[in-house]
């Protein structure tokens, strides 16, 4: 497998390191837009593929209906998407008209969901998987759904600078989605991330966060790479575990947010998840399933409006 070794001040393109990573889950929403019980649809997630034109993910959707690896075998970001996206909707319904993604990678909320026109939708990643975003959809002819400004920053710079540059209002209630974000960061880099979020959040602002309930076994996540690495998989020699910091000393945000007076509510993992949207198809192999289970999803409300 390839290695995507990490460093200080590293970057990525959209077909490399972590930018690739927002490929395939984009690859992941199209395959899961395309069942007729779709958890969530997003019309536009194949055409990022398409303009990327990276073989590997352009075999995930051929192969889609291939039931022989733990990809496929599981609609984990099928679920994923669906919570996120009802956390949105939950907000919009509570007068919440800011919306931040951290690490937007190719999200699509800000195109294809119902937001009122006064809702503001403020995409935080690297400049260029920004431009790749804009570009094709700009060459797809597809507008934002609502007011969209794209805050080209690296999340470990100083970003709440750059997103107040872009108009964002510490005094407004907002809403925040940290969606397969977190196994990229150091403890001290998500530590921080969350202390600067309650920093700008208001009162009747809300957070939504796809996290880890315990360390992550990456020498079990390698094997398990290493297992389903046959010929016929498209993404057999990426190795994603190298993008991954295990650390021991990562705090639980959720109690983080409870220390400053959020109240959270905890939704469980994904299994979780598919008995809540009454999905039954979404079973991992045992070794897969063991080492899924430290994700963890919740929310967390800071007072009210």
């Amino acid at each position: 497998m390839t290695e995507n070794a990490r460093t200080d001040g590293d970057t990525w393109t959209i077909t490399t390191g972590v930018g690739f990573t927002a490929l395939l889950v984009a690859a992941a929403r199209a395959v899961e837009s395309d069942r007729d019980d779709a958890l969530a649809r997003d019309p536009h997630a194949r055409a990022f593929i398409e303009a990327a034109g990276d073989p590997r993910t352009i075999a995930m959707l051929e192969a889609a209906d291939r039931a022989d690896t733990p990809l496929s075998a599981s609609r984990h970001l099928g679920l994923r998407t669906r919570f996120f996206d009802d956390v949105v909707a939950d907000a919009l319904s509570a007068g919440v008209r800011q919306l931040v993604i951290l690490a937007s990678g190719l999200d699509t909320r800000g195109y294809r969901l119902d937001l009122p026109a006064d809702t503001v939708v403020y995409e935080l990643d690297l400049p260029d998987v920004l431009a790749f975003k804009s570009d094709t959809l700009a060459a797809h002819g597809v507008a934002p759904a609502a007011r969209l400004r794209a805050v080209p920053v690296d999340l470990r710079e100083d970003w709440p600078a750059a997103l107040t540059g872009a108009g964002f209002d510490p005094g407004a209630p907002s809403a925040w989605l940290a969606e397969g974000l977190l196994p990229y960061l150091p403890s001290d880099a998500q530590s921080l991330l969350f202390e600067r979020i309650v920093a700008l959040a208001a009162p009747g602002s809300r957070v939504a966060v796809e996290g880890q309930a315990g360390e992550l076994d990456l020498d079990g996540f390698r094997a398990v790479q290493k297992k389903y690495a046959t010929e016929d998989n498209p993404i057999r020699d990426f190795d994603v575990t190298s993008l991954f910091v295990a650390d021991a000393a990562r705090r639980d945000p959720a109690e983080y947010l409870a220390s400053e007076g959020w109240t959270v509510h905890r939704a469980g993992g994904p299994v979780d998840l598919g008995r809540r949207y009454g999905v039954t198809d979404a079973v991992l192999p045992e070794d897969a399933a063991r080492l899924t289970g430290v994700i963890e999803y919740f929310t967390a409300e800071r007072g009210s409006l």
